[in-house]
């Protein structure tokens, strides 16, 4: 398991975990990242930023909330 600030671009993960709190939980949760759901990650710019595709939409995280985010390959 690793945060997703951490991962590699191409990459299809499953969220294992997500951390934070109550209200950092629920925005995530909302925008679909759920334990167990697939993710891929589309590109990682440099700047700390990650662009992610969850459920056919690709978002863009900050570095912050992609290290409340833990994930398994």
């Amino acid at each position: 398991m690793l945060p997703l600030s951490m991962a590699k671009a191409g990459g299809k993960m499953m969220v294992a975990r997500i951390g934070g709190s109550p209200e950092v939980k629920k925005h995530l949760e909302d925008l679909g990242f759920v334990v167990g759901s697939e993710i891929r990650v589309v590109s990682t710019p440099g700047n700390g930023n990650i662009i992610v595709m969850v459920k056919d939409a690709r978002l863009a995280l900050t570095e912050e909330m992609t290290k409340k985010i833990m994930v398994t390959m």
